[in-house]
């Protein structure tokens, strides 16, 4: 068994959702999810088929975010894996319509923060064990920290 790290292709501008499912129609659940939940945004979704042909089945409206949702599941290249792109949205505009997806069996992450998937290869395949998003923690906000906080998530308007 060998452990590796994927790190995860991130535009500027774009947020990633990275997931596991279990079925071949997923891509076209996720898709319709997407272009109803946030009709204006671009997004790409790639799904790693783990039975059968074994490909990575792809929808999306923006060709760039496509592919690059292509290169990350075909690198992370675990079985039933999902990577979305996304650009114009933001992940909590659609995160709880793709948690209730019937085929979603786990989030790994959703961010634009750096990504790296850590991923565990056997004879058989790949697995995802976990994902390492963003930095580790600096220290414990204070006083300021807070107030900048509530601000700034007022100021984009997700708080009144």
């Amino acid at each position: 068994m060998e452990i590796k790290t994927i790190r995860i292709e991130i535009p500027e501008g774009c947020n990633v959702i990275l997931g596991h499912t279990h079925f071949i129609k997923t891509a076209e659940d996720l898709y319709e999810i997407l272009v109803t939940s946030v009709p204006q945004a671009k997004f790409g979704i790639a799904f790693n088929e783990a039975s059968g042909p074994c490909l990575i089945r792809t929808e999306g409206n923006d060709k760039d975010l496509i592919d690059i949702a292509s290169r990350n599941a075909m690198n992370v290249g675990a079985g039933h894996f999902f990577s979305i792109v996304i650009k114009d949205a933001y992940p909590i505009n659609i995160l709880n319509s793709i948690k209730h997806c019937q085929e979603v069996c786990t989030i790994y992450c959703a961010t634009a923060n750096p990504v790296e998937v850590i991923v565990t290869e056997t004879e058989q395949g790949r697995g995802v064990f976990g994902v390492i998003d963003g930095f580790k923690p600096k220290g414990i906000e204070g006083e300021e920290d807070k107030k900048q906080r509530k601000e700034f998530l007022r100021k984009i308007g997700y708080k009144r």
